[in-house]
């Protein structure tokens, strides 16, 4: 069909949501917006759906969900005999209308449903799947893109995001139904009636909050530690999860940014609810002016991500980059194990690619072995796993990726913003008890490995043409790649979609062996490193650069010059 076909399928058809309705006849002759509304099909991939909310097949609606629900449930009642599915949901406009939509399509192929009777982070859904041992769960959720976003994550039997086979299996399944007459539904409340659809109990929630307490090292301290803490939840899910956590171990100084507390699909005080930049924070930074905390924290809507900031020597606060965390992390986890006698025989963090090499670093200092995988915590999820299976999950000890996700136990398999908030502040307090600030703490690990300075910078393509131009940009990096960056050879070049990795002045190639991914990496003199790759849930390139160098300056130095020689292809 033609868009105009499609768009005329739709006035006539989408007739359940009023919104919809007002938004079609609003674009009746505006042949540019109908184009971006229905030109293809939102893509189904590991990380679910994500788009735009409103209406068409490119966007994110209730038809787009229940068909992708159908191929979900399609897909369950093929591989399982009797599946169930957890749901939850966040704060994001229109998540409770898409969960409650997805568990009527699921109750009517005859799925068991478990879902959160209020909004819950994206870890809790992790956790629901594994606790009430279901074959399948939904969080809808964003994450942290702006407020017109709204996604649809999948997870499979292990609590991980769905696997490459499965994806590829629900997505073919997607394709094969007509959206308005292959999909099956039935009535929300009925089945509640039923018991087809029920609520997940406290107990689910107590259990899993008994699981992240249990994470703790030197968690007795806190209450005697002075910490003082501002806190902000975006907005979001981490409001009731966070606070409950810090009161358990006794951070009982902790204030609200109060403009941030409560769910706000609209995000009015920080349109980019992402705790990886400087603006959403700008509330809660205001806050610690007054306040003047040891630290602040901030969880995304989904609250499976955090940020931090803590105070500077000039007065202000500064914020730590999710490199920096997680490798402070990994690092008080190591010594304070090791300390206490809890640290397990052969232990591994696992890391994805573009996260930070000083890992390597800390890890041998440690005798801590170090796991690649690629970017998606389900990677790292999917090695905790691999562990289990083979009695040694209690090998793993800590995961992290660069855009602020963190993990220090198996119990869930994604990231875990209630369990990072809560290392952080065991971390903050402990240092506190030693006389050392967590900005001293960081210099000091740099003086002990070196400084390694990273960024990310990301390049917006959107609708049909950027798409188009995105894909050139990749061909061009894949088939003639830059041989030097900043006036630094490239040593090595890997491709992670072909699987090849090429050692530059060696003339010699070997396998990569991991899934393969639309990923290119440069590996550049002096321990430099550019990677490039598409999101997988958002209409940008991102590319993500590495400086060593022994002063924070020389290394910010090194960054600027290789950003601005490489980011000239974008243009």
């Amino acid at each position: 069909m033609t868009e105009i076909e499609l768009y005329d399928l739709w006035c006539s058809n989408a007739t359940d949501d009023n919104d919809l309705q007002t938004e079609l006849n609003a674009i009746k002759n505006d042949s540019e917006a109908i184009n971006d509304r229905f030109y293809r099909d939102l893509e189904f991939g590991t990380g679910g759906l994500r788009g735009v909310i409103g209406a068409g097949t490119n966007r994110m609606n209730i038809y787009t969900i229940k068909r992708a629900t159908q191929g979900f449930a399609d897909y369950l009642n093929q591989e399982y005999s009797d599946p169930s599915v957890a749901v939850s949901f966040d704060s994001r406009i229109k998540s409770d209308v898409f969960a409650k939509a997805a568990a009527e399509v699921l109750a009517a192929n005859g799925i068991k449903v478990h879902i959160y009777s209020e909004l819950m982070p994206t870890p809790m859904l992790s956790f629901a799947v594994r606790q009430l041992k279901c074959q399948g769960g939904i969080m809808v959720t964003a994450s942290h893109n702006p407020a017109k976003y709204n996604g649809y994550k999948v997870y499979g039997d292990d609590g991980c995001q769905i696997t490459l086979r499965g994806a590829e299996i629900i997505l073919e399944k997607i394709n094969s139904l007509d959206i308005f007459n292959d999909v099956k539904s039935s009535s929300f409340d009925e089945e509640l009636a039923k018991g087809n659809i029920s609520y997940i109990g406290e107990d689910v929630i107590e259990a899993y909050y008994e699981k992240v307490l249990a994470e703790g090292i030197n968690t007795s301290l806190c209450a005697s530690s002075g910490l003082k803490v501002v806190y902000t939840p975006l907005n979001g899910t981490g409001n009731k999860p966070v606070r409950t956590i810090l009161s358990r171990i006794g951070i009982s100084d902790v204030t609200i940014v109060p403009e941030q507390e409560m769910p706000d699909g609209n995000f009015t005080t920080c349109p980019y609810p992402n705790p990886e930049i400087r603006e959403a924070l700008e509330l809660g930074l205001r806050k610690c002016e007054e306040v003047k905390p040891d630290l602040l924290l901030a969880t995304d809507p989904d609250c499976d991500r955090v940020g931090i900031a803590v105070p500077s020597e000039d007065g202000g606060y500064v914020l730590f980059s999710g490199n920096e965390v997680g490798a402070m992390l990994l690092e008080y986890i190591c010594t304070q194990r090791i300390k206490n006698g809890t640290m397990p025989e052969n232990p591994i963090a696992v890391k994805t690619i573009v996260t930070t090499d000083i890992i390597y670093s800390i890890a041998k200092e440690y005798g801590v072995e170090v796991r690649d995988v690629l970017t998606g915590f389900k990677f790292i999820g999917e090695q905790i796993a691999f562990l289990e299976e083979k009695g040694e999950e209690n090998r793993y000890i800590f995961g992290f990726e660069e855009s602020y996700g963190y993990l220090s136990g198996g119990y869930v398999r994604d990231k875990d913003a209630v369990n990072a908030s809560m290392l952080i502040c065991e971390m903050a307090a402990y240092y506190r008890t030693q006389g050392i600030t967590l900005l001293q703490a960081r210099e000091n690990m740099y003086k002990k490995y070196g400084v390694f300075y990273h960024t990310l910078h990301s390049f917006t393509f959107e609708g049909e043409s950027g798409m188009n131009k995105m894909n050139d940009i990749m061909s061009s990096l894949r088939n003639d790649p830059p041989m030097e960056i900043a006036g630094l050879k490239v040593l090595k070049f890997d491709d992670y979609k072909t699987s090849i990795s090429k050692d530059i002045a060696g003339g010699t190639e070997t396998e990569i062996t991991l899934p393969k991914s639309n990923v290119l990496a440069f590996f550049l003199e002096d321990g430099a490193k550019a990677i490039v790759r598409p999101s997988g849930t958002e209409p940008k390139i991102k590319t993500y650069f590495t400086a060593k160098a022994p002063t924070h300056e020389e290394a910010a130095a090194l960054e600027a010059r290789l950003a601005e020689d490489f980011t000239k292809v974008f243009n």
